[in-house]
């Protein structure tokens, strides 16, 4: 395989996982996806099956990641990113990012290969800056329900600086905020497939709180393009933001995704999780200098074709674990 590049992609057949693999794969790459489909789904990858440069590998990388022949690039995408799901799984996602992390960074190590973690907002918390650089760190519960996911992230980020700093391991660090699109799972908690499947039902959509908290939506294409744009940039190892800056509140998404499906749905209001973020909105300067990365589809635009995709769905796809 000289010259050619062989990437492996924990947590492959999830949500964002999956676009990776079908990026890689447009790229010219060969893929071995790696996913013990806690949260992921086979369905998200069926389409690859049979294609001769797509292997995958049903296994926990928290236990150990072997993998046969080359490996240029270790992109570690493996990790419920849902409330719903790291709640339900918390000790799993724990492990995940620390044990599991640790793996595929002594993956890239033994083959001298790229890596790429794929982190979260949720490294910053609650914020009391706004928006977010790269530099702020942070407002965490350590001890909270959310800590699961949170410290987690956190301690991911901390290992993969250090075996950059120890062994000089290629790696860079994304820090990715709200994301949506095609191959989310109604049931995984997060807030647009949440109001779209309760919209199309004709069903109240659940708004926490008072519904003034703030997300800025990114669409999977732009965030696929960021992290391509991250792992194949020469000297930058980020942290780096990725995510949209389209800065909504809840009840303002809500009301957009009423308007987008044309339901007759209301809002109901429900109890505000605990330690839940008040506000979010990246500061991309960095993507943008650095990666020359922005954002390009607008919520309205990325709403409609996710929307198309959750009513072309067979329901027992979109639903399922």
């Amino acid at each position: 395989m000289s010259g050619e590049r062989r990437a492996v992609v924990t947590g492959g057949a999830g949500f964002l996982g999956s676009h990776m693999c079908d990026r890689l794969l447009a790229e010219g790459y060969a893929v071995v996806c790696v996913d013990d489909l806690s949260t992921g789904r086979f369905s998200n990858i069926g389409h690859l099956e049979g294609h001769s440069d797509f292997t995958f590998h049903q296994a926990d990388v928290s236990r150990e990641l072997v993998v046969d022949g080359p490996v240029t690039d270790v992109l570690h995408m493996a990790c419920p990113a849902s409330p719903a799901d790291y709640l339900r799984l918390p000790l799993e996602t724990m492990l995940v990012c620390s044990a599991g992390t640790h793996n595929a960074l002594r993956l890239a190590k033994r083959h001298g290969a790229r890596f790429l973690l794929t982190s979260t907002s949720e490294v910053y918390g609650d914020p009391k800056v706004h928006p977010q650089p790269e530099s702020y760190w942070g407002n965490v519960n350590p001890i909270g329900p959310r800590a699961v996911y949170d410290e987690a992230k956190r301690f991911s980020e901390a290992l993969t600086v250090t075996f950059r700093q120890r062994y000089e391991t290629d790696t860079r660090i994304a820090r990715i905020f709200n994301t949506y699109g095609p191959r989310m799972r109604v049931d995984d908690g997060r807030m647009i497939p949440t109001f779209i499947s309760q919209a199309l039902a004709g069903l109240s959509l659940t708004v926490a709180g008072d519904g003034s908290h703030t997300r800025s939506l990114c669409y999977v294409d732009d965030m696929i393009d960021g992290l391509w744009a991250l792992l194949t940039a020469a000297g930058e190892p980020g942290p780096v933001n990725l995510g949209g800056s389209e800065e909504l509140s809840v009840a303002e998404t809500a009301r957009l995704i009423i308007r987008t499906t044309g339901s007759d749905s209301v809002l109901t209001h429900v109890p505000l999780p605990q330690d839940d973020p008040a506000l979010r909105r990246p500061d991309t300067t960095r993507a943008a200098t650095q990666l020359g990365w922005q954002p390009r589809i607008g919520l309205e635009e990325g709403l409609r074709r996710t929307l198309d995709w959750f009513v072309a769905a067979p329901l027992a796809e979109a639903v399922s674990g």
